[in-house]
């Protein structure tokens, strides 16, 4: 039973679908969901600058997520967002873990095209290493 379902989301066009499919599942088996955008911390990454890239990011996706609870709430489906920094393919993860979720859903290919070619799809790395399903969604 899916009780849990986390999405990773960047703000592209194939996160926004992968939020659309998270959503439809919720509906459909009464599950809560757990929205989760990352951002990526400098190397070597300083305290300061975490905090300030964490309110910014913060800010930054505050206005989407307002959108996502909406569309959650018109559902009829619990909705939780949250900004998280560090490498992506583990944060979402780590996130999937101290969730407890049963699912991650996940766009194909997100905003970082130039990171995807260097060190390898994030969708690719979350579904080696997750504890559970991953979907990913084109």
């Amino acid at each position: 039973m899916i009780k849990r379902i986390l999405i990773a989301y960047d703000g592209s066009v194939s996160a926004q679908k992968a939020f659309d499919m998270g959503l439809q599942m919720a509906q459909l088996y009464h599950a809560g969901l757990v929205v989760v955008s990352v951002t990526q911390l400098p190397e070597p990454a300083m305290i300061y600058e975490t905090t300030a890239l964490l309110d910014e990011a913060r800010e930054h996706y505050e206005a989407e997520f307002a959108g996502l609870r909406a569309s959650a709430q018109a559902a009829g489906v619990q909705c939780e967002t949250r900004v998280v920094a560090g490498h992506v393919a583990d944060q979402i993860v780590q996130q999937a873990t101290a969730e407890n979720a049963d699912v991650i859903v996940m766009g194909h290919r997100g905003k970082g095209m130039i990171e995807r070619w260097m060190l390898g799809s994030v969708s690719k790395r979350v579904i080696s290493y997750a504890h559970c399903s991953v979907l990913v969604v084109r």
